[in-house]
């Protein structure tokens, strides 16, 4: 597989790790025992555990190391909260914030002033990479010091097997593990900003004389019949598509990570998959075909909206 190329040795633990697939059981409540075979997921790098007891329920390949593209912005959204600058702000898009690497297209063109909150907001909502470019040549310490930060910030949480070289995401040179993504996504959900944002479905926003609708990369948090407390995508072709969500499943607070997803709904797909595992094992009972329909409608709606507003991220 493509993610062996920068797979190496590390020796990390989360809790009592064990590569491969274990059985979900949590420090509290009664132990769950999965009914039928574990599910077979298609992201070639995967992590889904217990938030609160640190168990965890599956791993696959969860200690390679991998590009994470605009996962990235959780660490750049914590480096923002954590140093305590001006929300109201006001920041100009530059030319230092066009992406030359890669060419992507963006929203926000250059010339255009957002407060740093609202740049805040479209990093983690709508993964817009100017907003993260910008929000770091605004740091005290210009883009350099602001990448330090990442990465002490990275070390401050254990993070050994994760480094980052830019604050979008889209170096590939930004990596980590499963394992210590799902540490970061836990770091990040006790930020309440980052809760918030990661999970608006949308939002239309005034961008100097033009009101443009940003929709959320991940069109579960638009999905009734999921309650997500954080989530974050990213893609660039050298990491594949990626998901972070913490999500509450069968009751319980579950963080999962999916790396290095080819098919454009694999990452999706795979967390439904995860989805059903943990709620057959916990008895709980799935939803009535009259749900279902009504789910699949609003989620068709919010979809169709979105490729009407959006200009082709993916």
């Amino acid at each position: 597989m493509r993610f062996q190329h920068y797979k190496r040795a590390l020796a990390l633990l989360l809790g009592s790790l064990s590569i491969g697939i274990v059985s979900p059981t949590f420090s509290q409540g009664p132990a769950l025992t999965p009914t039928g075979k574990h599910p077979s997921l298609s992201s070639s790098a995967v992590l889904v555990l217990d938030q609160e007891s640190g168990q965890v329920l599956y791993g696959k390949n969860s200690q390679a190391i991998v590009p994470i593209a605009s996962i990235s912005k959780l660490m750049t959204a914590m480096v923002v909260l954590d140093a305590n600058l001006d929300p109201d702000e006001p920041i100009t898009v530059s030319n230092d914030d066009v992406d030359w690497l890669r060419g992507s297209s963006s929203r926000l063109q250059v010339g255009s002033t957002l407060t740093r909150d609202q740049l805040l907001r479209l990093a983690l909502m709508a993964s817009e990479n100017r907003a993260a470019a910008a929000l770091s040549r605004s740091y005290p310490t210009g883009r350099p010091g602001f990448i330090a930060a990442m990465n002490a910030k990275a070390l401050s949480l254990g993070l050994t097997g994760t480094h980052f070289s830019d604050p979008t995401g889209l170096s590939s040179a930004n990596v980590s593990t499963a394992e210590d993504l799902a540490a970061m996504v836990s770091a990040a959900h006790a930020y309440p900003k980052i809760r918030e944002y990661s999970t608006l479905p949308g939002q239309v926003m005034q961008v100097g004389k033009r009101s443009i609708a940003f929709h959320n990369t991940n069109g579960l948090v638009a999905n009734p019949g999921w309650e997500i407390g954080l989530s974050k995508t990213g893609f660039i072709n050298e990491a594949g598509r990626c998901l972070v969500m913490q999500a509450q499943l069968a009751g319980r607070a579950i963080i999962i990570v999916l790396l290095d997803s080819w098919g454009k709904y694999t990452r999706i797909a795979d967390a439904s998959r995860i989805r059903q595992w943990i709620e057959a094992a916990a008895g709980v009972r799935p939803a009535t075909p009259k749900l279902v329909l009504q789910r699949v409608s609003l989620t068709h709606r919010h979809r169709h909206a979105a490729r009407v507003t959006r200009s082709g991220r993916a």
